[in-house]
């Protein structure tokens, strides 16, 4: 079996959020199962890592391309340079212009280095358009959908031309909506199946309140059987508490103690329980609930948030950090990440909608507990008898949830059993990549695993 997976960013080399330790993790899984895989993803002129240049030329409605390559973990990592991402960081107002000019590269890129893959697995909208060329083609596709809220919608009238597809491509049926280019819509229509991160998500967007305007494209697609939701995995090697370069390793429960201290020894927090946040700051986030929030929190708990994100929700936290309970740094920051993972007691995530969430499994990986709202991914993840859930929407169910946790807190015997069970789950990729691969096999009638894969 030979896939090739197309993204936008993919870690180490470039990273933003989860879809990054998706087209990180999951490839060298399959990899690691007897697949040829390839990841496909720009050049951008801050990639961490030097790829090999490995071919340069002109592609047809695109103008100078060049390719590099590296290697690792028994995955091909083409990176495609573009005069469009020539520039710091890696997302700009006029990304669907630039994601078009990288999707119209990516099949001529693959055609002239002789990869033609089984199966090209593209992942949300930025993969939407060499999906739509791809399938065009008569090569056989799957898409991801890892957040359906971004959706990489321009002028049609505008973006036509920068899109390389038929004419009849561009009415109801095809990548138009509402008089806009949507491509992510290119990605469900054009896609031999369509997947995304968790069961629950896949049946909430097949509603008004999730479908973010394309539910009832949604719907059909699971009348036709081409939905499906694949819960993502963790990547267990790179969060794991026993081996952890950035914190005090450590082994079941006993451990967690010592980074407690260090977390509050770095922020000067007291010894009041610690609640973690690691966070995008945005309202899908439910950040505006835990700002509304923070005066009954920090009655019980030391808050300590790591995000960067909305102006307004850093001026908030930034203005809450004077209080002597309350710690935060804007922006990213690994070493704190894995720091407030390990150190908190619990992790809140009031999320409106969350496609899968990773800080939750990771959060339980370390010990430490979730808050989390029911919803999406955090529904499938998150025991009732480990973490602490809510259905509301509001910071009253937010506050609620912690005042459970904290007194479950002060019964350190249930809440020593929560974190055994919690450090207990297998989240790793191992199960997901094994259902993708069904998935790939089924798709192309071709034999996704090697025979030593099988044993």
């Amino acid at each position: 079996m030979r896939a090739v997976h197309v993204g936008s960013e993919v870690f180490p080399f470039s990273r933003s959020g989860g879809l990054g330790d998706v087209l990180a993790a999951l490839p060298a899984v399959q990899a690691r199962l007897g697949v040829d895989v390839t990841v496909v993803s720009p050049w951008y002129a801050s990639l961490a890592g030097t790829p090999r240049e490995v071919w340069r030329g002109d592609v047809f409605g695109v103008g100078a391309v060049r390719v590099g390559e590296l290697r690792e973990g028994g995955v091909r990592f083409l990176f495609v340079g573009l005069a469009e991402f020539d520039r710091p960081g890696l997302y700009h107002p006029d990304d669907v212009e630039r994601f078009c000019a990288f999707g119209r590269a990516v099949l001529p890129v693959l055609q002239a280095l002789n990869v033609r893959p089984d199966l090209l697995h593209g992942h949300d909208w930025q993969a939407g358009l060499p999906l739509a060329h791809a399938h065009l083609s008569g090569w056989r596709t799957a898409f991801t959908i890892h957040n359906l809220q971004y959706q990489g919608r321009w002028n049609l009238a505008e973006a036509r031309g920068w899109t390389g597809l038929p004419d009849w491509a561009f009415g109801p049926e095809g990548v138009e909506f509402f008089g806009d280019l949507n491509l992510m819509k290119a990605g469900l229509v054009f896609a031999d199946h369509v997947t995304t991160v968790s069961p629950t998500y896949a049946r909430e967007i097949t509603t008004p309140q999730y479908g973010e305007g394309l539910d009832g494209l949604l719907v059909r697609l699971t009348l036709e059987g081409r939905l499906s939701g694949i819960l993502n995995g963790l990547d267990q090697e790179r969060w794991d508490p026993r081996t952890d370069p950035d914190i005090h390793p450590y082994v079941g429960a006993e451990g967690k103690a010592a980074n407690g201290d260090v977390l509050r020894a770095e922020f000067g927090l007291d010894d009041a329980p610690i609640l973690g946040v690691v966070s995008r700051l945005a309202e899908q986030k439910g950040m505006d609930l835990l700002i509304e929030a923070l005066p009954d929190l920090v009655a019980d708990w030391n808050v300590v948030v790591l995000g960067g994100g909305d102006p307004l929700l850093t001026a908030a936290l930034t203005g809450w950090a004077q209080n002597p309970r309350v710690a935060f740094v804007g922006g990213l920051n690994e070493g704190l990440a894995h720091r407030i993972y390990a150190g908190a007691d619990a992790f809140a995530m009031p999320s409106r909608f969350e496609p899968c969430g990773l800080s939750q499994m990771i959060a339980m990986r370390y010990g430490t507990l979730p808050v989390v709202r029911e919803t999406g991914g955090l529904v499938d993840t998150v025991p009732h008898d480990v973490g602490f859930r809510f259905a509301g929407e509001t910071p009253g169910d937010l506050a609620a949830a912690c005042r459970e946790a904290r007194f479950a807190f002060d019964d350190r015997t249930e809440w020593r059993a929560r974190v055994e069970r919690g450090m207990a789950l297998d989240f790793s990729w191992e199960s997901p990549a094994r259902h993708y691969l069904a998935l790939y096999e089924r798709l192309t009638g071709i034999s996704a695993e090697s025979p030593a894969a099988r044993r």
